[in-house]
């Protein structure tokens, strides 16, 4: 993190049909008061622009082979990131944006009682920071956004850190219970819109999902973690209108992150091989929902790492419920106007079916992996005789084939989601190749720390770090 100053600046503020720049500058030793409401729609409008379907988001997407850029190798897609690369996602998206405007909104909210807005930072907080160490590993976190004080934070250890994650978001369940404040999130609020109960919702399903990511962690037990991911799912997303989403108006400075990702200027980012020609073998429903047909007609994806075609439109390209460009279509506004989700209930009901799996066995998880895949076809509006018949088609859930059946699935209806890598680090599925001409002899495990933060604040951690090194919770 940059610990010479942290700037209350930079973020996209959210006003009527567009965001706009928040340019306020925060002298520690002067401290400004900034209404929660000018903090809150910028924050909510970068982790989803520029975290989930920033460079973070692409990374992912190309990694997991759900995507692929038609330029010449070395590239991202084919694993080469460097400190430079990152800079900008750790030294200005996530600790001066993110946490630090999420820290003064939270001081100000627990100090005048607004605890709505209190109870949404500490999410926030809690969703972002889940984010930076399953990227980073020991990442700063108690000594971090106190730059008068502590200059150069020292580093938490993942697993003080994940336990840091479900003490954040009981404090925001906790402020909930308090009496609501006359001065509470609104149209401010780019996710709910206030809905405390909705936030409650996602809260919940947050702590199943990080629950469940420690299955394999040293010293934690998989049963013990499906058990508290199931209990805590209870109080979870019970449908899709729980889904936590971002909604765009399509406008400039409006426009979903993934439009702006594929557009032609992006440098050919289209679909890849491997995850085309799974869903077509398949016969997966879904595919013309997730991509659209290349310029001879056929949904084609490129093999990540191949020489680049002279023409990218041969290849299909995220279709517009994500948010895609569409180069062969000349009325691109749907796209640009798509939301943006952040967890969704199909995720929440696969967590829950590998939970079931890991307590109870597979026939007990089956029912709950088909409401799993069948929420997603709901999501993306495939009728229930046609969703119902792709299930059908699906192998039964077996002792040996239903971790790979789950989270096989479930890397189709988490598509584009960070989410994706973070599985297949913990569970080896979905099961990929190495893509050609890689820069590397291996899918990466992590980011490189920031080339500012090695810089500025070095640390022992940073020391020895590969991006084949494993965070703490990834054991082999």
């Amino acid at each position: 993190m940059k610990t010479i100053f942290l700037l209350l600046a930079g973020v996209m503020f959210a006003g009527t049909g567009c965001k706009k720049f928040l340019d306020v500058n925060r002298d520690p030793n002067h401290p400004l008061t900034v209404a929660e409401s000018l903090i809150l729609a910028p924050v909510e409008f970068t982790v989803a622009t520029q975290i989930a379907g920033g460079y973070t988001g692409m990374v992912m997407a190309y990694w997991m082979q759900q995507l692929s850029l038609n330029q010449a190798a070395p590239g991202i897609d084919t694993y080469m990131i460097t400190d430079k690369d990152v800079d900008n996602t750790w030294s200005f998206f996530l600790y001066p944006n993110v946490f630090e405007n999420l820290r003064v909104m939270i001081t100000e909210a627990e100090s005048a009682g607004h605890y709505q807005y209190a109870a949404i930072g500490k999410t926030l907080f809690a969703y972002n920071m889940a984010i930076t160490t399953d990227l980073w590993n020991d990442v700063p976190y108690a000594q971090a956004l106190q730059p008068a004080v502590i200059p150069k934070p020292g580093y938490d250890r993942q697993e003080v850190i994940y336990q840091g994650l479900q003490n954040e978001l009981d404090s925001a369940l906790y402020y909930i219970t308090l009496p609501a404040s006359r001065i509470a999130p609104a149209g401010d609020d780019l996710i709910y819109g206030g809905n405390m109960e909705a936030w409650k919702k996602f809260i919940y399903t947050l702590k199943a999902r990080y629950y469940l990511r420690l299955t394999r962690a040293p010293g934690h037990a998989a049963s013990a973690q499906a058990n508290s991911a199931l209990t805590a799912l209870q109080k979870g997303f019970a449908s899709n209108g729980d889904n936590a989403a971002v909604s765009y108006s399509g406008s400039a400075e409006d426009e979903n992150p993934w439009h702006e990702n594929t557009l032609p200027g992006a440098g050919g980012v289209v679909m890849a091989q491997s995850f085309i020609d799974s869903l077509i073998s398949r016969k997966d429903p879904r595919l013309p929902m997730l991509a659209s047909r290349g310029k001879g007609g056929n949904y084609l994806g490129r093999q990540s790492g191949a020489g680049p075609a002279s023409d990218y439109t041969v290849y299909s390209s995220v279709n517009t419920f994500y948010g895609g460009y569409l180069p062969l279509n000349v009325y691109n506004s749907t796209g640009a106007a798509a939301a943006l989700s952040l967890m969704t209930y199909s995720e929440a009901l696969f967590i829950k079916a590998e939970a079931v799996f890991i307590t109870a066995g597979a026939a007990a998880a089956q029912p709950v992996y088909e409401a799993a895949i069948g929420s997603h076809m709901d999501l993306l509006w495939i009728g229930t005789a046609t969703g119902k018949g792709y299930i059908s088609t699906r192998p039964l859930l077996t002792p040996a084939n239903a971790l790979e059946q789950i989270i096989t699935e479930k890397y189709v209806a988490d598509f584009l989601s960070i989410e994706t890598y973070n599985d297949w680090r913990r569970t080896g599925f979905p099961q990929l190749t190495l893509a050609q001409n890689a820069y590397v002899n291996y899918i990466p495990r992590r980011w490189p720390y920031s080339f500012t933060e090695t810089l500025t604040n070095p640390q022992p951690e940073q020391r020895g770090v590969t991006t084949a090194s494993r965070v703490w919770w990834d054991a082999p």
